[in-house]
C-alpha cells in the first residue's frame, strides 16, 4: 500500500496498532487487577460496567466503522478532499453522539446496570464507577474517531505514542488512588478518565499538526447530508453486529449474575482479562488489513486486496493459536495473578483450556470481518451476526449452563461454537470473493 510518499505493509501497519491495541485494552485491565488487590467483588462491579460501556457505544463503532472505510477508498483513489471532508464529519458525529451517550450514564447508571442482573453490592459499586467513567464518554468517542483517521492514513505509530502515554498515566493514578488513597472503585474511575482527558488533548493536537488541518471542518458547509448517507450505509450494518454482539455479552453476563455462583462471576472476569492479550494481535492484523484492503478496492486492485486478506488471517491465526496454548499451559500462574482463590483458579484453568477451540474461532473473525469492511462488504458479517449470536452463544450458553448444569464450562463451550461457525462462513466469504464488487467510492 502507498500513502503519503512511502510504502506501507500490513506489518508496518499492524504493529503499532497491536502495540496500541493491547495498552488500551490494559487501561481497563489493569483497572481490574489494581482492585483485585482491592476487593474481588469491586473487580467484578467494574468489569460488568465496562460491559454497560460497550454496548451503548454502538453509535460510536457506527461512525468510525464508516469513516474507516470512505476515508482509506477514497485515499487509494486519490481524493484527498473527499477523505477530508469524511475525517472532519467522522469527529463531529461522534462528538454529538458522545455527548448524549455520557448523559445517559449520568443519568441512568443504576437502571441500566440493574437491567443486566447487577444487584447489591455489585450494583452499588458498578454504579460509582459507571457515573463518573460514562460521563466521560465522549472524549473516548472523540479519541476513537481521530485514531481512526491518523490510522487510515497509514500513521499507525502515532495513536500508539499516545495509548503509551494514557496506559503509564492510568497505572500510576491507578497504584496511587486505590492502593495509595483507598479511594476503591471511585480512584479506578477517576484515574481512566483523567487518562482520557489528556489523551484526548494530545491526539488532536497531533491530527491537526501533522494529518490533518482545522480548517477540514469547512467542508461541512452546506452540512453534506449525502456523506451521511454513505456512512450510514456503511455504519448501520456494521453497528448493528457490534451492538447484537455486545448485547449477547450482557445477556450471558446476566446468566452468570442470576443463574451461577459469585465466584463463577469472578472466574468469568478474570478469565476475560487474559483471554484479551490472547486475541489482541488478530485485533491489530484485522484493522492494519481493513486500511489495507481499502486502499486496495479504492485503488482497483481487487486481486491485490484478496491475496492480503489471505495473509493476514494465516499469521493471525497463527500468532493467535500460539499464544492461547501457551496460556493453557500457564493456566494456573496466570489466575494466581488475580487471586488466591482454590475455587476460582480451578474453574478459570479448565475454562482456559476450551478457551483454545473459541480462539481459532474469534482470530479468523476479528481479520476477515474487517478485511470485508474494508471493501465494503458489511452486510453478509452482520447477517451471520444475528444468527449465530444469538441462537449458538446466547441461547446455547443458557442450554449448557443452565439446564445442562455444566456452569461456566457450558457458557464457554457454547461461545467458542459461536466463533467457529462464524469463522467457517467469513472464510467461505473471502474466498468466494463476492466482496471485490462492493465498492463504496468509484475511481477516477
Amino acid at each position: 500500500m502507498e500513502t503519503n510518499n512511502k510504502k506501507l505493509t500490513l506489518f508496518s501497519l499492524a504493529w503499532p496498532i497491536f502495540i496500541e491495541t493491547a495498552l488500551f485494552m490494559t487501561l481497563g485491565i489493569v483497572d481490574v487487577f489494581v482492585l483485585s488487590q482491592y476487593n474481588d467483588l469491586a473487580a467484578g462491579a467494574v468489569n460488568t460496567a465496562n460491559q454497560a460501556t460497550s454496548i451503548t457505544t454502538i453509535v460510536f463503532s457506527a461512525i468510525s466503522t464508516a469513516s474507516a472505510v470512505l476515508i482509506s477508498q477514497y485515499l487509494g483513489a486519490k481524493k484527498e478532499a473527499s477523505a477530508s471532508k469524511i475525517a472532519a464529519l467522522s469527529i463531529t458525529l461522534n462528538f454529538a453522539a458522545g455527548l448524549i451517550v455520557s448523559a445517559v450514564f449520568l443519568l441512568f447508571n443504576q437502571p441500566i446496570l440493574s437491567f443486566v442482573g447487577a444487584k447489591g453490592e455489585i450494583l452499588s459499586l458498578a454504579g460509582e464507577y459507571l457515573s463518573i467513567v460514562g460521563g466521560f464518554m465522549f472524549l473516548q468517542a472523540v479519541l476513537t474517531a481521530m485514531a481512526v483517521i491518523i490510522r487510515n492514513h497509514g500513521m499507525t505509530k502515532i495513536s500508539m505514542y499516545v495509548t503509551v502515554g494514557m496506559n503509564v498515566l492510568n497505572t500510576g493514578l491507578d497504584i496511587l488512588f486505590v492502593l495509595g488513597f483507598d479511594m476503591g472503585v471511585s480512584g479506578v474511575a477517576i484515574a481512566t478518565s483523567i487518562s482520557r482527558v489528556l489523551g484526548t488533548a494530545v491526539l488532536a493536537a497531533v491530527l491537526f499538526k501533522k494529518v490533518e488541518k482545522p480548517s477540514i471542518f469547512k467542508h461541512l458547509k452546506p452540512f453534506p447530508l449525502k456523506d451521511v448517507g454513505s456512512m450510514l450505509k456503511i455504519g448501520i450494518p456494521g453497528a448493528t453486529e457490534t451492538f447484537l454482539y455486545n448485547l449477547s455479552q450482557l445477556v450471558i453476563t446476566s446468566i452468570v449474575l442470576n443463574y451461577m455462583a459469585a465466584e463463577q462471576l469472578i472466574t468469568k472476569t478474570y478469565v476475560q482479562n487474559i483471554t484479551m492479550f490472547f486475541y489482541v494481535f488478530a485485533i491489530a492484523i484485522g484493522q492494519a488489513s481493513q486500511i489495507m484492503t481499502g486502499h486496495l478496492i479504492g485503488a482497483g486492485k481487487t486481486d491485490e486486496a484478496y491475496k492480503s486478506g489471505v495473509k493476514a488471517h494465516r499469521f493471525a491465526l497463527l500468532i493467535a493459536l500460539s499464544i492461547s496454548l501457551i496460556g493453557a499451559l500457564l493456566r494456573y500462574p496466570l489466575l494466581g495473578l488475580f487471586t488466591s482463590n482454590a475455587e476460582v483458579i480451578e474453574l478459570g484453568a479448565t475454562v482456559l483450556l476450551i478457551n483454545v477451540a473459541l480462539e481459532f474461532g474469534r482470530s479468523t473473525n476479528l481479520v476477515l470481518i474487517a478485511s470485508l469492511r474494508g471493501a465494503g462488504d458489511v452486510y453478509f458479517p452482520t447477517a451471520c451476526a444475528i444468527f449465530s449470536n444469538w441462537a449458538i452463544s446466547v441461547l446455547g450458553s443458557f442450554l449448557l449452563a443452565v439446564v445442562a448444569g455444566w456452569g461456566l464450562y457450558g457458557l464457554w463451550t457454547a461461545l467458542a461454537a459461536d466463533e467457529i461457525v462464524r469463522a467457517i462462513l467469513m472464510m467461505l466469504r473471502w474466498k468466494s470473493g463476492k466482496w471485490k464488487t462492493k465498492s463504496v467510492v468509484k475511481e477516477h
